[in-house]
């Protein structure tokens, strides 16, 4: 079974990670499919792959049930194994790279109930730091905030740099969504979002277009897909609208790049995709059964009865 799916940078190779512990790169280009690596590593399933900025060059991380995480540099054509994590002690659910504007930082949620923040700075080991106890029972999913302050880019005076903050949040089996922020080095709480009834599957903190409104999807086994929204970065309110109440498990939400449409896939084995209208409501605008490729257009009608 393949868990995870993710394009480069570029939209020409893509990642597929699966249960039979393998990783598979493939060329994309011309609407082909042709195999060019077959990463073998990790001894367990492989949850989640998570391409780095192409700056970096070709870099892959990966997480697996076997609690490792494996960063894959491709060199003169061929992928190796660059660095291999091991400080977890129960399953790596979720990866995910910083903004690149912080280097390569890797951000890792475990079922042990720890994150753990992997950077390379260049010259010798990757240095790690860990936050112990982040959700109890475990942390399921992690996601990273765009590194401009909210705002900034509205308020800059021309000329001068936007300001950069480092932010993340997570999900767990707590039923909570975290939101994570560094100050002086170190990596603290900075908000616990509390609406979901059910362990939290997934979170994805939404690209930024400049404006001062910062918003992060979750998702849940109790169906229901939230979004928080934090209209004053001041105040730092997070406010939880329910986007729709599924009838069953919500795995993955997924932004667009304009952060207009939401994807959303759950136990049904639908993947729905969700847009705001001009008067705050989310509506469905198309869904799409997996594996037929046949996208149609959802009324308002057919919307209420999924």
């Amino acid at each position: 079974m393949i868990h995870d799916a993710q394009m480069d940078y570029y939209g020409t190779r893509l990642a597929t990670c699966s249960s039979d512990r393998s990783v598979k790169i493939f060329d994309v280009k011309n609407g082909g499919q042709i195999l060019i690596a077959d990463l073998r590593g990790h001894e367990g399933p492989v949850w989640q792959v998570a391409w780095a900025h192409p700056m970096y060059g070709n870099i892959l991380a990966s997480c697996s049930y076997d609690r490792k995480v494996i960063i894959w540099k491709e060199e003169n054509g061929t992928w190796e194994n660059t660095y291999e994590y091991t400080g977890h002690d129960s399953s790596v659910n979720s990866v995910c790279w910083a903004p690149h504007d912080f280097g390569l930082m890797l951000a890792c949620g475990s079922s042990d109930g720890a994150i753990s923040l992997l950077t390379y700075t260049g010259d010798g080991p990757w240095d790690v730091k860990k936050i112990s106890n982040a959700h109890t029972i475990g942390c399921n999913a992690v996601s990273w905030a765009p590194s401009v302050v909210p705002g900034s880019l509205v308020d800059q005076p021309s000329g001068q740099r936007p300001s950069y903050i480092k932010r993340f949040v997570s999900g767990g089996c707590d039923n909570l969504v975290k939101i994570w922020k560094e100050e002086d080095g170190q990596w603290k709480e900075d908000q616990k979002l509390e609406a979901h009834s059910d362990w939290v599957r997934d979170v994805a903190w939404a690209p930024s277009i400049g404006l001062p409104t910062s918003t992060i999807a979750s998702c849940s086994q109790d169906g229901r897909v939230y979004i928080w929204t934090c209209d004053d970065p001041t105040t730092d309110n997070w406010n939880p609208k329910l986007l729709h109440k599924f009838n069953d498990v919500v795995w993955h939400v997924s932004w667009s790049i304009t952060a207009n449409i939401l994807a959303v896939s759950g136990g049904d084995n639908k993947v729905t995709l969700w847009k705001e209208s001009a008067d705050g409501q989310w509506a469905c605008i198309s869904d799409v059964n997996k594996g037929q490729g046949a996208v149609s257009s959802v009324t308002d009608g057919q919307q209420n009865e999924q």
